[in-house]
């Protein structure tokens, strides 16, 4: 199975096969569907530590990515509670936000990054092509706050 899911929070009901589907959608639009991606959830609290230790940024975040060996392309660590506060600050569902982070996730270990405004354009704009092939419609708002004006 190309995407393994682990689910180490209880905050936020999380749907695996959605994950797995996106994470799979992902890789596939990236070139990489014959790789595997290991897929986590966590808290805030996890995700605050893993930052500060991997990343020096004593703050949480949403999604880290860390690249590894093949056949293994890399690790998504989310926070799902993270997600769900975004999720209902956009008025999205917390499965589309999810949705939104495991693209995320799986462009920064393509490659992808998202530190200057040009880049970030890029790879939003790669992430609205990847999510519109999985739904009829993507309300712009996702991306509300993520790039300058």
């Amino acid at each position: 199975m190309p995407v393994a899911v682990s689910n180490r929070q209880r905050a936020v009901w999380v749907s695996a096969p959605r994950l797995r589907r996106a994470g799979e959608r992902a890789l596939a639009a990236v070139g990489r569907a014959s790789e595997e991606l290991s897929l986590t959830l966590v808290d805030d609290r996890e995700i605050r530590r893993l930052n500060r230790r991997y990343r020096r940024a004593h703050r949480r975040t949403d999604v880290l990515a860390f690249p590894l060996d093949p056949p293994l392309v890399g690790e998504v660590v989310i926070s799902a509670e993270t997600a769900r506060r975004q999720a209902g600050l956009l008025r999205v569902s917390v499965a589309l936000e999810l949705d939104l982070l495991v693209t995320h996730g799986v462009l920064h270990l393509a490659g992808y990054d998202d530190h200057e405004p040009i880049d970030a354009m890029r790879m939003h704009e790669r992430e609205r092509e990847i999510l519109a092939g999985a739904a009829s419609s993507i309300p712009a708002r996702l991306w509300t706050g993520l790039l300058p004006a």
